[in-house]
């Protein structure tokens, strides 16, 4: 029998490294609106995983929106230039768990228009099973649905047969909050002992997306 019944990615930070054009496209829309940016990068780094208004929503709704606008066109820019490398032998290893019978899936906060490129660029669409992006929840990370919503459009009713792997705290929460495991990938840029103690008992730190199905 196997360990689980799907395995869920997070994309950024997790799949593939984009932590440093998120981080570029928050300064630009920053500047682009202010003409600076005075927001720490472990202030914008601890956005990383939320739906992306959030990182705006201190601001008033006319200043978030154009905030929001600058950085979307700035990001869009940079991934339609295919500039997000995958991290090492990620790709190895999607190959392998699939080949070894297991379903996977994303859940991301990122929008279908963000995700999709880079996702049709890297020919990831064939590995996966489920994809639920912003658009497909009504509530996002780290409340656990869409985690939930991923397994029941494949049929899995039972959370404890599903895993999430992801490199930020509302990762953790998400798969806490929905009943589900998690595997916190050690490349994470965040601050590992934190993530760890937020996660649901029996997590660990996997230096190798295949370790999530080794014995």
């Amino acid at each position: 029998m196997k360990d689980y019944d799907l395995i869920l990615y997070d994309l950024d930070g997790t799949v593939w490294d984009s932590i440093p054009v998120i981080m570029d496209s928050f300064r630009h829309a920053y500047i682009e609106v202010f003409g600076e940016c005075t927001r720490s990068d472990a202030d914008l780094m601890s956005y990383i995983g939320r739906p992306l208004p959030e990182t705006f929503s201190m601001h008033d709704e006319v200043t978030a929106g154009k905030l929001l606008d600058a950085y979307i066109i700035h990001n869009h820019a940079l991934l339609e230039h295919d500039c997000i490398p995958m991290f090492p032998g990620v790709m190895e290893d999607l190959h392998r768990i699939k080949d070894m019978g297991y379903r996977q899936g994303v859940v991301t906060s990122k929008r279908h228009e963000s995700a999709d490129v880079t996702l049709k660029f890297k020919g990831l669409f064939d590995f996966f099973d489920v994809c639920l992006c912003k658009e497909d929840t009504v509530k996002h990370k780290p409340d656990g649905e869409p985690l939930i919503i991923a397994a029941h459009k494949l049929g899995i009713e039972d959370m404890s047969r599903v895993i999430y792997v992801g490199d930020a705290l509302p990762d953790a929460l998400c798969a806490r909050n929905a009943g589900a495991n998690f595997a916190l990938v050690s490349w994470s840029q965040m601050d590992k002992d934190d993530i760890m103690s937020h996660a649901p008992a029996g997590s660990r730190v996997i230096s190798s997306l295949v370790e999530i199905v080794s014995k």
